[in-house]
């Protein structure tokens, strides 16, 4: 069976894809790609992702700069989540930090604090 084959994409079309720092295994973000995406994904080395909101795809650095070199495609047992193992060149987060998953709940208070130190400024990523 091909790798087309074996994937199964939701009824708009589109699959989970998990994108996660090739040399720290740390988890940048998750977006969603349709089969165009992917295969752009494929075709460029870099990643490209299928915007709901927007309805169109959108190449991931596109206004900031900060791309995604594509190491590895996985896809999980069942075939409907990818996992995409990338070389960043700046932060995934389009509020300025490595991960989209910068926050981070305390189990005793249950109030939200930032992890990470900020990258980049937003207002820096997208004056391009």
């Amino acid at each position: 069976m091909s790798f087309w084959e074996q994937l199964r994409f939701n009824t708009e079309g589109l699959i989970p894809a998990i994108v996660q720092d090739n040399r720290s295994g740390r988890v940048l973000m998750m977006a969603w790609m349709n089969r165009e995406s992917l295969e752009q994904t494929l075709a460029t080395g870099n990643t490209v992702f299928w915007s709901r909101s927007r309805q169109k795809l959108w190449r991931k650095g596109e206004t900031s700069g900060h791309i995604q070199i594509v190491k590895q495609i996985a896809l999980d047992c069942d075939g409907d989540t990818l996992l995409i193992k990338v070389d960043p060149r700046g932060p995934a987060c389009h509020e300025g930090y490595q991960s989209c998953f910068f926050r981070s709940v305390n189990s005793w208070t249950r109030e939200l604090f930032i992890g990470e130190e900020l990258m980049a400024r937003p207002e820096e990523i997208y004056k391009r």
